[in-house]
């Protein structure tokens, strides 16, 4: 990723409108700020939320609140905890979201 032609500011993530996303269970909520190709999220999944989708997207996520079980498409699975990240690049490997508690997120992609 490289950042680029893009000044210093701020955000107030109570400003930025929110968008409901269906999962196969539950839903996500996401704030969503672009800058040019990076994409920049605040996003909360309600308990018992599954990601309807193997997602092959690069990320760099940190877990603000709650508890973020990461499932890898070759088994391997990840919980992450607050204070927890994760970052995968594109296309490297398939993974999924699942949280029974729900879980406050910030994803930088």
């Amino acid at each position: 990723m490289k950042i680029s032609d893009i000044p210093f500011g701020t955000i107030d993530w109570s400003s930025v409108e929110l968008t409901q996303h269906e999962g196969e269970t539950g839903l996500a909520y996401w704030s969503t700020c672009n800058f040019g190709n990076i994409r920049v999220r605040m996003v909360e999944y309600t308990p018992g939320y599954l990601a309807d989708h193997w997602c092959s997207k690069g990320h760099i996520l940190l877990c603000l609140e709650g508890e973020l079980l990461t499932e890898l498409k070759d088994g391997r699975k990840v919980v992450l905890k607050p204070g927890m990240s994760y970052h995968v690049s594109d296309n490297a490997e398939l993974h999924r979201s699942f949280s029974s508690v729900g879980a406050k997120l910030f994803i930088v992609d």
